[in-house]
């Protein structure tokens, strides 16, 4: 199987962290986005990083930086189609996508996404872990699904533009229309997919570390 490539999101505007750049952020002697890096690379066959503003904020980590294409903000999944964009120039067939402020996610998250893909006509994984009983009560598959980790296929990128132009924000209503899975990874000790939100967060990540 091919290897993809990677894109990190780091789009948001992190308001809960009072603004600014969460990617930024330092956990103990690097940044966020340093720790991410060094997680995902291995995974991947090239790696770029989706981020808005002025993309000279983050030269120093020598990586493309792709803005979201298309306008106001529409959340993940238009930095899922900038790396989308970018992989076909790449000439990659499959994108996986990573969060800039999730420093612990799983150092197998490619592999175990790609295993999940096998028999799809497009691979279109989501991360999820194991819910708790009132999620399993609430969810198709009583799973919590992580929709900024996941492995995205080039071959629906402009079904995806269509979508995201149409005004679509919720990652799993596209995914599930075009058959999407999950692949579950464990959640213990700790949410391999715990993010950094707020300054607590940040506390909390560093006592994990």
């Amino acid at each position: 199987m091919q290897a993809p490539v990677g894109v990190i999101l780091a789009g948001g505007q992190a308001t809960r962290m009072g603004g600014g750049d969460k990617a930024l952020l330092r956990l103990g002697k690097e940044t966020l986005l340093t720790r991410v890096i060094d997680r995902v690379s291995p995974q991947v066959a090239a790696l770029a990083l989706n981020a808005n503003g002025d993309p000279t904020r983050f030269a120093g980590y020598g990586l493309p930086v792709l803005p979201d294409s298309i306008a106001g903000q529409p959340g993940p999944l238009a930095g899922v189609l900038a790396g989308l964009d970018w992989a076909a120039e790449q000439g990659a067939d499959t994108l996986v996508s990573v969060a800039a402020d999730t420093p612990f996610f799983p150092c197998d998250l490619v592999p175990r996404l790609q295993l999940a893909s096998e028999g799809q006509r497009h691979p279109l994984v989501l991360a999820a872990t194991q819910g708790d009983a009132q999620t399993r009560s609430k969810s198709r598959s009583g799973l919590i699904r992580h929709p900024t980790f996941g492995l995205w296929p080039v071959a629906l990128r402009e079904d995806l533009r269509r979508a995201l132009e149409d005004g679509l924000k919720k990652v799993v209503l596209w995914t599930e229309a075009h058959d999407g899975r999950e692949a579950l990874f464990p959640a213990q000790p700790f949410d391999p997919f715990f993010n950094v939100n707020t300054p607590e967060d940040l506390a909390h990540a560093e006592a994990l570390l």
